[in-house]
């Protein structure tokens, strides 16, 4: 089957060389020119295991190819597959004009009886709206539309497609349905079929249940740390009650950040308002994970006072290991209040070699992690690449000025977390 996998950044670039592996004939899309020529040298624009030799092997296969062109993109295409990275501010408020406007360049181009499936992130309603306009911008023509949700897994995005658990399927006709199935056949798994709207807010119910998930796991913590209890055997207790599970998203750390999971709450929250309906329980994640993504900082306030002249050492930039997406990154915004404060931040990511404009002149990227704390009044793991287990704690010891770690998410608990000569703080956990 010709697909067209249109927007590609990381679900997009994933999708599309995914397909080509299981068999398809893929050509990605997307209206940067220099992002298309960057693919088609092999180049994926965002660092994912096994993504660049899964882009080389398609284009060495020639089942993998990228045009810019939505025309030459859609030519003999039965699938269109939008996947557009749905922007989204500070607030978590997602731009959802952004993949409509994609979408909808692609209607002179859909021929009859082609498919046009969205994964994008967006509020529901929006796959319905695009066919509405389609018909009646191109009345002559019958197009079927679908969504999908995007299982997009940072890190581990290329075994996330090829073997997922389930795909949720939502046709805005049944007449659909032969063509999804070949779509998804290499993949051998179990479609969950469904109307549009359930499967748009499927997609907002999953990551509002996982982002209330972290919410409430942090808030136990933040009692823990008041009564003396180890937040980490509390949630240990809990995944082992066969009614929650040991894969229980109850993640101990600074908040849920990077907008992906905020974005599908803003989504509920505003259809909550829109509709006048009663949901306090959804009005409050929002606030609650704000609240606690500030917790670094009023750690650091406490145990250091003022921060005007102290040296922050950083470790980790990314999003996540394995990748180096900076969007929304909470580090980044660490380091923005840090430098407000008058203190120095100085940082270290084996993925990114180079800051954001707005930070190449204001910030220090050091390229190892012991340079990234010497002379530090504290350190503060934001990122748990692995790399950083293997530092070895006399060094660390030795080159901080302060032997102070902030650890939110515990990643060091079992070799600097043991060790007193440090003053080691985790999200959870009692101050000693």
């Amino acid at each position: 089957m010709r697909i067209c996998v249109s927007g590609l950044w990381h679900l997009g670039t994933v999708t599309a060389a995914c397909l080509a592996a299981a068999g398809h004939d893929v050509v990605g899309h997307d209206p940067d020119p220099q992002r298309v020529q960057q693919l088609m040298a092999g180049i994926p624009p965002v660092q994912e295991p096994g993504l660049e030799h899964l882009v080389q092997e398609g284009l060495a296969t020639g089942r993998l190819t990228f045009a810019s062109d939505e025309r030459q993109a859609a030519r003999g295409s039965r699938v269109v597959w939008i996947t557009h990275d749905t922007p989204v501010d500070p607030s978590d408020r997602g731009d959802s004009a952004v993949v409509v406007r994609a979408a909808s360049a692609f209607f002179p181009h859909l021929a009859s009886g082609s498919l046009m499936l969205v994964s994008s992130q967006v509020p529901v309603g929006t796959t319905r709206q695009l066919a509405e306009s389609f018909r009646s911008t191109v009345p002559d023509r019958t197009v079927q539309f679908a969504y999908s949700p995007e299982n997009l897994r940072l890190g581990t995005a290329i075994d996330a497609f090829m073997r997922p658990e389930r795909i949720v399927v939502g046709l805005e006709e049944p007449d659909g349905r032969a063509t999804i199935s070949t779509l998804f056949e290499p993949l051998g798994t179990q479609i969950e079929w469904m109307s549009v709207e359930a499967a748009e807010m499927t997609k907002h119910a999953l990551n509002a249940f996982l982002a209330t998930s972290i919410v409430f796991a942090n808030e136990i913590a933040t009692v823990c740390e008041s009564v003396g209890a180890d937040v980490a055997d509390v949630m240990r207790a809990l995944r082992g009650d066969p009614r929650i599970g040991p894969r229980a998203y109850l993640g101990i750390g600074t908040g849920y950040a990077g907008g992906t999971l905020g974005r599908d709450v803003t989504y509920l929250t505003d259809l909550v308002s829109a509709h006048q309906i009663q949901a306090a329980l959804l009005a409050s994640i929002g606030p609650s994970n704000r609240h606690q993504q500030t917790w670094v900082r009023r750690m650091l306030v406490s145990l250091l006072g003022d921060l005007g002249g102290k040296q922050i050492g950083i470790w980790g930039l990314t999003y996540k290991p394995g990748t180096d997406t900076l969007r929304r990154s909470a580090a980044l915004e660490l380091c923005e209040w840090l430098l407000e404060q008058g203190a120095i931040p100085v940082v270290h990511d084996p993925a990114i070699a180079t800051l954001p404009e707005s930070f190449v002149s204001r910030l220090s990227l050091l390229p190892d992690p012991l340079s990234a704390i010497r002379h530090a009044d504290a350190l503060v793991i934001m990122t748990p690449w692995p790399e950083y287990r293997s530092v070895p704690v006399d060094s660390l010891f030795a080159e901080m000025r302060h032997p102070v770690v902030v650890d939110p998410g515990r990643f060091l608990g079992e070799t600097v977390g043991m060790d007193l000569r440090f003053r080691y703080v985790t999200v959870g956990m009692a101050r000693s």
